[in-house]
């Protein structure tokens, strides 16, 4: 198929998504530094002129890429929240190990999300605040209910422990993408360990 016939064939709304996606998997296999609209234009089978109309540059699609990432990650979040567990403490741990898999199973754009690319220059378009900040909220309630349900303590606010689980939980997440820990036993283990600090230290 030629470029001016592809073209042809993508409504306004196909095209985006399609340059979207297209962009996510170059991002999964090959990391953000061989990312380029250029090439995504290439790949989809449009003109680079075509691309240009939906982001304006590349900042601009990393943006929608994390902005999605975001997305898949709330609607995890929130099957675990509205979820049938045996007792909030299952609940918690299917949390827990389910944020570890997200990471881990998408390590070029949980990076993406969360390192400096994008937030260390203060450059996080409105499309991706509007999806990073009620994600964070999300876990702030989260460990709000687990505070009420005496699962975790209530002796500091539900920001500051949700400030505490995230960091414990990108800590680990950070280490096994960095590769310092790849034995699976070892990061089941960390989970496991965090797991019962959080959960017994409140409880003696």
């Amino acid at each position: 198929m030629n470029q001016s016939s592809s073209k042809e064939t993508y409504h306004h709304g196909d095209l985006y998504k399609a340059l979207l996606d297209g962009a996510t998997t170059m991002l999964a296999q090959e990391g953000v530094e061989a990312l380029s609209l250029r090439k995504i234009a290439q790949t989809v089978g449009v003109s680079r002129t075509a691309a240009y109309h939906h982001f304006e540059d590349k900042h601009a699609l990393l943006c929608a890429i994390a902005t999605n990432g975001f997305k898949q990650w709330r609607t995890i979040a929130d099957d675990i929240l509205n979820g049938t567990f045996d007792s909030t403490a299952e609940q918690y741990r299917a949390f827990v190990f389910s944020y570890l898999d997200f990471a881990i199973s998408n390590p070029h754009l949980y990076n993406l999300m969360f390192g400096h690319t994008i937030w260390q220059t203060k450059r996080a378009n409105e499309q991706l605040k509007t999806a990073a900040y009620p994600t964070f909220n999300q876990q702030v309630d989260m460990v709000e209910y687990w505070q009420t349900q005496n699962l975790l303590s209530n002796e500091h606010s539900a920001l500051r422990m949700s400030q505490v689980v995230w960091g414990t939980l990108h800590g680990i997440a950070k280490l096994t993408i960095d590769g310092i820990y790849i034995d699976q036993s070892s990061i089941t283990q960390m989970c496991e360990c965090a797991i019962d600090m959080m959960i017994k230290q409140h409880s003696t």
